[in-house]
């Protein structure tokens, strides 16, 4: 086989069924051994981007490796901003690029980018493969790391002749021999500074008894626990294990914008999401606790705000998987660095049984308050106009919880975030440390595929839409459950508040005078669609879609 065939066999052998890309010279030979396969199905997006975008979709919506396709120079420079947004909500993807033939590279040849040194900030790790030889290595590493650990972006950048180069048994003999012998070990895993530890739980025994220690201590004192999840949480699947540790020790469970749906919106536990544009219940809560438990968060400003003043009054205890999140951003009290399932798991035994009646009725009363409000403003009968808060709450109502939600960013997405109760882990995808315009259409392309069968819905300012509409072209060829709500204010609403906030109300460029008709360009790419400017009419139209077997855009008149 050539090395396009064998990156194909690699894709196949670590599970990959789907891949979204785009063609082009230098990776022709890679879309021509697809071709003559069936294991692996390609998906052909509008833009690069749209791939990056929906192979992260695919990613969080499933917990596999998504897995995105591009050819050199611009065909790889516009997955940049997909892999950005992948690199800091640590989302396990795979980015393959096709660069110029190895005696062409570092001459400026037509399309030549350097692609490795431009996602080297933006990568857990990358390649590039110059050598026939390395390929297979570096795919199963790719895969390795990607998944690993942290999980995060790796790119794969392969020299145009290396994809038609060919992989001989001789060099498949070698590799197979050099991977037993690499296999041949006890169960233990290499930590980052190269000692062997057990997975899961860095440290000596004596560490993890000490922090075990150091935990039990802090807890048994504590009078008002609680606990804080983020996406840390769903990366290691500890729903359950959370939830367990919130009985155990009898405390409240707020989340991060990447944590939604570790807890249950609906649980009794559960406070919301917390920070900037956060539930005043959540946030009330952080300020009163006297103990926190952080699980998978990175304590990012738009949490913490000034964070000298955060959370001031407790004892911290954090767990993560990457030490370098340990006192990055907050100083902690005690920490435990590993997986957080497996370090929950190893810890409850340790932990008193708690009861903390009179705090978790001061947190049931804040709970209440929160819901109150909401649903004061939802049955509000003195105005008949639309709002995406109003729409969240419509989507709460609606769907039940039983489907995806994606976004795009702004202020829809703080009034899903804040409004709609995502029940189970993967439910919500949205970009949160990059804060990408234009991620949730290609994303929610990606979770449809990804979890056939599954209704999604993706929320968009009309802002964000405009920066990947085109993606509808492929929910409409592949006839997508997707339902596209575009928020409609003509403009871009957050960032025209932050200039009535702090700019004197100095307007500028944040107003969309065109009046682009979103109905028609739908329609133009293939998708039905209707506008709506009153509750009733979003209620209907809402009903339609989700009754639909196909995509559907709803465009809501905001006022």
């Amino acid at each position: 086989m050539n090395g396009s065939e064998l990156v194909i066999e690699c894709l196949r052998e670590h599970g990959t069924d789907l891949v979204f890309g785009y063609p082009g010279a230098t990776n022709l030979a890679l879309y021509d051994a697809m071709y003559r396969q069936t294991a692996v199905r390609h998906v052909l997006t509008a833009h690069e981007q749209g791939a990056a975008h929906a192979a992260d979709g695919y990613a969080r919506a499933t917990g596999r490796v998504g897995v995105c396709m591009a050819t050199s120079g611009p065909g790889a420079t516009n997955l940049v901003t997909g892999i950005a947004t992948a690199m800091m909500d640590s989302v396990p993807v795979i980015a393959i690029t096709c660069n110029v033939t190895v005696d062409s590279i570092g001459r400026d040849s037509f399309q030549e980018i350097d692609i490795f040194g431009i996602t080297l900030p933006i990568t857990k790790h990358n390649f590039l493969v110059k050598d026939i030889r390395e390929l297979r290595g570096v795919m199963d590493a790719a895969y390795a790391i990607a998944a690993g650990g942290r999980p995060g972006p790796v790119l794969v950048d392969i020299a145009r002749d290396v994809t038609t180069a060919e992989w001989t048994e001789e060099m498949e003999n070698a590799y197979r021999a050099a991977k037993r012998t690499d296999d041949n070990h006890d169960g233990r895993v290499l930590s980052a500074d190269g000692n062997e530890e057990l997975a899961g739980f860095a440290g000596s025994r004596d560490a993890r008894q000490a922090a075990a220690k150091n935990f039990r201590g802090i807890l048994k004192k504590a009078k008002r626990p609680l606990i804080l999840v983020g996406g840390g949480c769903i990366a290691a699947g500890a729903e359950e294990t959370v939830a367990e540790l919130a009985e155990r020790i009898d405390a409240p469970v707020c989340e991060t914008l990447m944590g939604k749906g570790v807890y249950g919106g609906t649980g009794g536990r559960a406070m919301g999401m917390v920070g900037m544009h956060g539930t005043k219940g959540a946030n009330t809560a952080i300020a009163e606790c006297d103990c926190l438990l952080a699980l998978g968060v990175r304590f990012s400003e738009r949490v913490t705000g000034n964070r000298p003043d955060w959370c001031s009054q407790a004892k911290i205890l954090q767990i993560d998987i990457d030490p370098a999140e340990i006192d990055k951003n907050i100083a902690v009290d005690a920490y435990a660095v590993g997986d957080v399932n497996d370090v929950l798991k190893a810890l409850l035994p340790e932990l008193p049984e708690q009861k903390h009646v009179t705090w978790m009725a001061r947190c049931g009363k804040l709970r209440s308050e929160d819901a109150e409000a909401r649903k004061a403003f939802y049955e509000d009968r003195s105005s008949i106009a639309l709002s995406s808060r109003w729409m969240a709450l419509l989507l709460d109502e609606m769907t039940g919880g039983n489907c995806i939600i994606t976004t795009e960013v702004g202020q829809h997405q703080m009034d899903i975030a804040q409004n709609y109760r995502v029940h189970s882990p993967r439910q919500l995808l949205t970009s949160g440390g990059l804060g990408t315009m234009g991620y949730g259409l290609p994303a929610a392309i990606g979770a449809a595929m990804g979890r056939p069968g599954t209704r999604v819905i993706n929320v968009a300012g009309d802002g964000c839409f405009r920066m990947n509409m085109n993606e509808l072209s492929v929910a409409a060829k592949y006839r997508l459950p997707i339902v596209e709500i575009v928020c409609d204010n003509h403009g871009l609403e957050m960032v025209r508040h932050w200039q009535h906030v702090y700019y004197n109300d100095r307007y500028y460029q944040t107003s969309f005078d065109d009046r682009a008709d979103y109905v028609k360009i739908a329609e133009a790419l293939g998708v039905p669609a209707i506008r709506v400017a009153t509750r009733d009419d979003a209620r209907k139209a809402l009903e339609r879609a989700l009754a639909k077997e196909g995509p559907m855009v709803i465009v809501c008149e905001l006022r």
